[in-house]
């Protein structure tokens, strides 16, 4: 019998180790951030906004985004381990150390800071870098493990997206953008809790004070549909301001009642299927919503004319 020690394993490649890096930045998640925030861009103008900030700025925001999802992956770790929704990313398996997860998230915070502060403007560098602060330190380190009413509260984080795009182009923050992100905020919940529904035993491995875990599968699937009637009412208002035209309205209520009868559904005859159903049409729900709200920005105008 040999006694021979195991040969290590080989080094990764650069291929592998670059895919391990761009895990830890959550790529969909990051992608669906920096739509919201283009969109809060386009909007800010009658136009289109000059292209020499917009590319920086959706660049910054970008990278900061990625930050914040890096330095979630790293205060996570052990967490994510014992999920099996998370139990793949890079720092859960032990691919990536925790030094370089955050050297790797720092740079990218810097990176992306500097370039919104010297190529778009100071205001809007420091809404990013609260927003990361927002996510990364109050969200992950403090509230989530804290307070089923987590997502409520982080999610003002995450909402801040439209304003940030708005901030980059117009050196401000108008009521058009806090109303965009009252609209992600009360999205949020729904969103999450179809997610924590159908995966309720994940979070009661992790430890997670998450609503379902908490409060009941019955509890979490009222407020799902309960926050569906309030955000209905909410995507109403770009219409009732002035901010938006007829175009809009009507994919507001189209997709709110889709997303009302989805919730409904979910209180009424609950299934883990539809759970994960509700899930996923909540993203398309939300990348329409705001696709109507910039279509709208520049169709109705055309139409008036």
């Amino acid at each position: 019998m040999s006694t021979a020690a195991p040969a290590p394993s080989a080094a990764p490649s650069f291929g592998s180790r670059w895919r391990q890096y761009q895990a830890l930045t959550k790529p969909r998640v990051v992608q669906l951030i920096v739509f919201c925030a283009a969109i809060g861009m386009l909007l800010a103008v009658p136009g289109l906004p000059d292209w020499r900030v917009v590319l920086p700025a959706v660049v910054g925001i970008w990278l900061v985004a990625g930050a914040a999802a890096a330095f979630n992956c790293l205060v996570e770790q052990a967490i994510d381990a014992r999920m099996a929704r998370t139990a793949w990313r890079p720092t859960a398996k032990g691919e990536l150390t925790r030094t370089q997860a955050l050297v790797f998230s720092t740079v990218l915070c810097a990176a992306g800071s500097a370039l919104l502060y010297w190529w778009v403007n100071p205001l809007t560098m420091w809404l990013t870098f609260a927003t990361f602060v927002g996510y990364a330190v109050v969200y992950t380190v403090i509230l989530k493990p804290l307070t089923p009413q987590n997502i409520v509260i982080g999610g003002a984080s995450g909402a801040m997206p439209p304003v940030l795009g708005w901030a980059a182009i117009r050196g401000d923050t108008g009521p058009e953008a806090w109303l965009m992100c009252l609209i992600i905020f009360l999205w949020t919940p729904p969103h999450f809790w179809a997610l924590a529904l159908y995966r309720v035993e994940d979070y009661r491995k992790s430890g997670l004070p998450m609503l379902p875990v908490t409060h009941g599968s019955d509890f979490t699937r009222l407020n799902v549909l309960l926050y569906t009637l309030v955000l209905f009412a909410a995507t109403l208002l770009p219409f009732v301001i002035g901010m938006s035209g007829w175009p809009y309205l009507l994919a507001a209520v189209v997709l709110g009642g889709w997303f009302i009868v989805y919730g409904w559904r979910l209180w009424r005859d609950y299934s883990d299927a539809l759970a994960r159903a509700t899930f996923r049409f909540s993203i398309l729900y939300l990348s329409l919503l705001f696709a109507a709200l910039l279509l709208d920005h520049y169709l109705t105008p055309w139409l008036l004319s």
